[in-house]
């Protein structure tokens, strides 16, 4: 048997724009589109979208690589100690280990793609969902 015959076939994913698994947070929004079940824990991807002058989880850092590609409007980033407004089409990477963070400054709707290395960011998302209930996202400075 070869190393190709031994994987697990996995289904192939179709959504629509709409469809995902939903985590309204106020002012900021998550839908995910693929993690550990549907990529083998491989990686995760979402879909954030923050309102106007929304901030965002804030300054944190982890062990899994975070990439973003910036979908919507303009975005700013801390990555490390420096922020970076980072307009549609831009692409972000924070390795694992490094303070990152997002917020919505601009005065339009924002939003980004999310991809998690390695997959099981979702598992944290209740979590998170029930921080931001009890901390709703403030406007930017």
């Amino acid at each position: 048997m070869s190393i190709q015959q031994e994987k697990t076939i996995r289904a192939g994913i179709f959504l629509a724009p709409s469809d995902g698994r939903h985590y309204p947070m106020g002012r900021i929004s998550a839908t995910f589109k693929a993690d550990e079940a549907e990529t083998q824990n491989q990686y995760s991807i979402s879909e954030w979208w923050l309102e106007p002058k929304t901030q965002g989880p804030g300054e944190h850092a982890h062990d899994e690589d975070d990439v973003f590609y910036v979908v919507e409007g303009t975005m700013s980033f801390l990555l490390g100690d420096r922020w970076v407004d980072a307009p549609r089409g831009s692409f972000i990477l924070a390795p694992g280990g490094m303070t990152h963070d997002f917020e919505n400054r601009s005065i339009s709707r924002a939003g980004i793609l999310n991809f998690s290395i390695p997959g099981n960011f979702e598992s944290h998302m209740a979590g998170i969902a029930a921080w931001f209930a009890e901390h709703p996202p403030k406007d930017t400075l």
